[in-house]
């Protein structure tokens, strides 16, 4: 397996992030685009960065705060998935089912570990941001993403239902 490094976003992965946001649209899936910060709704990956920017100012914030990383591979530098951690979820979405993190891994990239290596990777920067306890969740039929969590200590606590969605959640003590 590969070995990945979280990293901020930045134009140097300009490119890289707009092919892997086509890439991911181009997919379709029900969990395109989990924990990309709302990637899908930004054309270009300057005004994405841009987003980004005004959400890390506490001054022009209008989301919950949170820090979005990059998932880049050593060996290449090649941009292999994206990753959110949510400092609280003290919002009636998050508590119940967003939770505290969100990651998707471009298709071409999975079944390869990274989705292991990136939820291992941000566990490791919750302990030192001092969290004891993560909310991770994952539609009910999304195995690869269940089996993932559960790797990194996830325990199951409860099935939700969101819309037509069934939730499952699962919890990670640190």
């Amino acid at each position: 397996m590969d070995i990945i490094r979280l990293t901020e976003p930045s134009m140097a992965y300009a490119r890289q992030i707009e092919e892997f946001r086509r890439e991911v649209m181009a997919a379709q899936d029900a969990s395109a685009f989990a924990g990309c910060s709302w990637l899908e709704e930004y054309d270009t990956a300057e005004a994405w960065l841009a987003f980004l920017a005004r959400e890390r100012d506490p001054a022009t914030r209008t989301h919950t705060p949170a820090d979005t990383r990059l998932a880049v591979r050593e060996s290449d530098h090649r941009l292999v998935g994206i990753i959110d951690l949510r400092h609280h979820i003290d919002h009636p979405i998050l508590r119940v089912w967003g939770g505290h993190m969100g990651y998707t891994v471009r298709p071409s990239e999975r079944r390869k570990g990274y989705a292991g290596q990136m939820l291992r990777l941000n566990l490791v920067i919750c302990r030192e941001m001092g969290m004891e306890k993560i909310l991770i969740t994952c539609n009910e039929n999304n195995v690869a993403s269940e089996k993932t969590i559960l790797s990194c200590g996830g325990i199951y606590e409860s099935t939700v239902e969101v819309g037509k969605s069934r939730i499952k959640r699962f919890w990670i003590t640190l």
